[in-house]
């Protein structure tokens, strides 16, 4: 039955999966408890129908049962009275009457069974909503705690350097990079400019020397 599987799929259902999924939490477990809701209804209403049909069931098995026990009586009568053509009557109306009693009593026996399975979907169903309504408030403040946990710890992710923090500094680093790139050409400068006063002051002082020399030599 078409009524069952939905019960079972609904009973089956992990209320955890289904929020843990959900973008919604509060409207996915307030449309499952409705759903649950519903399909309890139907299965009431089944059972119903099917308890009205089992006691429909019997009472024509019993009427069946009946009529052969009073066809019977009448054949019994019959073989008092010394009737034999008429007790043949009555004992093959008893046949039939009986035949019929036993085809309802499979009936009845299935009829049976299609109540006490749908009783215990009804009771599972309702064990399941009832689960449902008193986890309900809970599930969807767990499903914001963790929420809030993953978004707290993306954060600190990303201070620690992982995200958009980890992008300022790079961009920090290049900058210094470049401070030291700058310092290290003016130093580069300063000292070539230190080198060419040297070697100035070392050719005249050379100058000097060679004037010395030529002045000592012409004495």
């Amino acid at each position: 039955m078409a009524v069952l599987e939905r019960v079972a799929t609904l009973v089956r259902a992990n209320l955890n999966d289904l929020i843990d999924r959900a973008e919604d939490p509060e409207k996915m477990i307030k449309q499952v408890i409705l759903d649950m809701e519903n399909q309890l209804l139907q299965v009431k209403t089944q059972v119903a129908i099917s308890m009205a049909d089992y006691h429909l069931l019997q009472k024509k098995q019993s009427e069946q049962q009946d009529k052969a026990a009073e066809w019977m009586r009448k054949a019994e009568l019959a073989v008092d009275k010394t009737e034999d053509d008429l007790a043949r009557s009555a004992l093959e109306r008893y046949q039939s009457f009986t035949k019929l009693a036993e085809n309802y009593t499979g009936q009845v026996e299935d009829q049976r069974q299609q109540v006490e399975t749908l009783r215990r979907a009804l009771d599972q169903l309702d064990a399941k909503l009832g689960e449902a309504r008193a986890k309900s408030d809970l599930l969807v403040a767990q499903h914001r705690r963790a929420r809030a946990l993953e978004r707290a710890s993306d954060a600190q992710l990303a201070i620690g350097g992982i995200g958009p923090a980890a992008g300022f500094d790079r961009m920090q680093q290049k900058v210094q990079r470049g401070e030291a790139v700058s310092q290290a050409k003016a130093s580069m400068v300063a000292d070539d400019v230190e080198r060419r006063f040297d070697a100035m002051q070392k050719d005249d002082e050379i100058g000097r020397l060679l004037e010395g020399l030529k002045a000592r030599r012409k004495a």
